[in-house]
């Protein structure tokens, strides 16, 4: 077991190995003919891709941003040379994931248009969506190209890097708190919650 852990690469792979066992168990197997199966499947796919999208935006906003005035000059490279590179990928290809499975999911359940527009009945699920997109957006067209230039992979000067770091901050800590409310309308959709 030790072997496997020490992996995260392993460590996925036996996650999934779980998952198709406990499939298996319960005899999941003979649904994946049926479209509701893969309805599930998507949603749980945009659950799993809004987690790992989520919880990075809340490190960098909760964890990662405070603690940097914290840590010695020396220490910093390690951050933003090999923590934050790796982090943005996940963080970006997880937004996207998170986009296109939430989009595929309303289109298979055929409230895509009706969500887009807020109409009554699924606008909950509306605004989560349009939430979602902005934050999308802003991962994309704000974040990750300030971004760039604040971890050096774009040449920058001294000036644009920190207005670079001031537009990536702010679009940020405005994902932070639409993703609050947009979390809200997701699950109040299916629950009733507005």
């Amino acid at each position: 077991m030790a072997a496997i852990l020490q992996s995260l690469g392993r460590t996925v792979t036996a996650g999934v190995v779980v998952l198709l066992i406990i499939m298996g168990i319960a005899g999941t197997f003979s649904n994946l003919g049926e479209m509701s199966w893969w309805t599930f499947f998507m949603r749980w796919l945009h659950v799993l891709s809004g987690v790992m999208w989520i919880g990075l935006l809340w490190y960098f906003n909760f964890v990662q941003t405070p603690s940097m005035p914290k840590i010695p000059d020396e220490h910093k490279p390690a951050i933003s040379k090999v923590i934050a590179p790796e982090a943005l990928f996940w963080f970006r290809w997880a937004a996207l994931s998170t986009m296109v499975t939430g989009l595929l999911l309303a289109s298979m359940n055929g409230y895509l248009g009706s969500a887009l527009s807020l109409t009554k009945g699924v606008h909950a699920i509306g605004l989560g969506m349009w939430m979602g997109l902005i934050m999308a957006f802003n991962v994309w067209a704000i974040i990750w190209p300030n971004q760039k230039k604040i971890l050096g992979l774009v040449q920058a000067s001294a000036e644009e890097k920190a207005a670079a770091a001031k537009k990536a901050g702010m679009a940020s800590r405005i994902n932070t708190l639409l993703s609050i409310p947009m979390l809200f309308c997701m699950v109040a959709q299916q629950n009733g919650g507005l």
